[in-house]
């Protein structure tokens, strides 16, 4: 079994940030060489003194109306009814594995979508909710069209908020990989290559996939086990979620959490290219985030897909629909690893 502890190569000081952000770099440091606080007391620091005057007072106000997408979305429950009845359809009338166990705890099931043809590449899909609400079973209308493109699809699933913490969430995702990597000689797909992808929630678990170290976990699994990712309105600073307080209810996350569960603030474990999208009608909070983990990251970011006319959910969509430019750059990544 993969270890349980988390292992990534979280920074030990901001130097990774450099290129990230000047003013998280001064306050941060500043906090650590001069007070000798932790990482988690120096970013909160960093936290209180970015903010506009005008937020100080409000901050949960302020980033529970950045982060509730929902709430950003009146059609929201509508979205939500059509993925369902869409992926039902996808379920009925596509071959699949639905339901295979890659732990012991009841949320740890993925769906398997073979492609048609032998030895084709993987695309894992992580869904979002805020790590606390949906289903791998509301996204199986993202698999099609990869389907017909060749590929393979697995979609994930894992033990929601508050029944268990963001820690043990990101070690589940890390025992869905292991697995699947393991059985890839079953399943008939290329171990060699693997693409994560996400959205919202599971862009930041996406993320940390890309930030793991994948030995490890286990001598047999390889430092690249993911080869390209595709991360979408994700969550790569987790900072201000601690003060969204109507989603830290249940996620309960503290200062020392920040650290060790944010993405953005760690080197990746490998290089791996990557894609990024965000929805030009999301919020500034959302955008920030994408620019933040493009910055760290740059090196191997291949491209971030404009989506002028797509919200925080709608992005999924663009992501399943065949002739769309994020899908087309989807396929053009998983295209060309290895």
């Amino acid at each position: 079994m993969i270890d349980v502890n988390l292992k990534f190569k979280c920074a030990e000081s901001l130097s990774t940030t450099r290129a990230v952000q000047k003013q998280l770099q001064c306050m941060c440091l500043t906090a650590l060489r001069q007070t000798k606080l932790s990482f988690p007391d120096a970013f909160f620091v960093y936290q209180l003194n970015a903010l506009p005057p005008i937020f100080m007072k409000n901050q949960s106000e302020y980033y529970s109306r950045q982060y509730n997408a929902r709430a950003a979305i009146p059609d929201h429950p509508q979205i939500f009814t059509r993925w369902q009845k869409d992926s039902a359809h996808v379920r009925r009338t596509n071959a699949g594995l639905l339901g295979l166990a890659y732990g012991e705890s009841a949320g740890e099931r993925l769906d398997f979508f073979p492609a048609s043809r032998s030895g084709a590449p993987l695309l894992i899909f992580i869904h979002g909710g805020w790590w606390r609400s949906l289903d791998k079973a509301d996204f199986s209308f993202v698999a099609p069209g990869y389907k017909h493109a060749g590929f393979n699809v697995a979609l994930t699933n894992y033990t929601l908020a508050p029944h268990a913490s963001l820690q043990e969430i990101t070690r589940q995702q890390l025992r869905a990989l292991a697995w699947l990597y393991r059985n890839a000689e079953h399943y008939d797909f290329d171990r060699n290559r693997i693409v994560i992808a996400g959205h919202s929630a599971g862009a930041h678990l996406a993320a940390m996939m890309m930030a793991a170290r994948w030995a490890d976990f286990g001598p047999d699994l390889p430092t690249d086990l993911v080869k390209a990712g595709i991360l979408m309105s994700g969550l790569y600073d987790l900072a201000p979620v601690r003060h969204a307080d109507f989603v830290n209810v249940d996620l309960k996350l503290g200062p020392a959490d920040i650290g060790p569960l944010s993405p953005a603030f760690m080197p990746q474990a490998h290089d791996t290219p990557f894609i990024t999208a965000v929805g030009g009608l999301e919020s500034d909070e959302f955008r920030r985030q994408t620019a933040l983990i493009t910055e760290q990251w740059k090196a191997v970011h291949v491209a971030d897909i404009a989506l002028p006319d797509k919200n925080h959910l709608t992005i999924c969509d663009a992501f399943a629909m065949p002739e769309h430019a994020l899908f087309e750059a989807s396929i053009r990544l998983i295209s060309g690893i290895g």
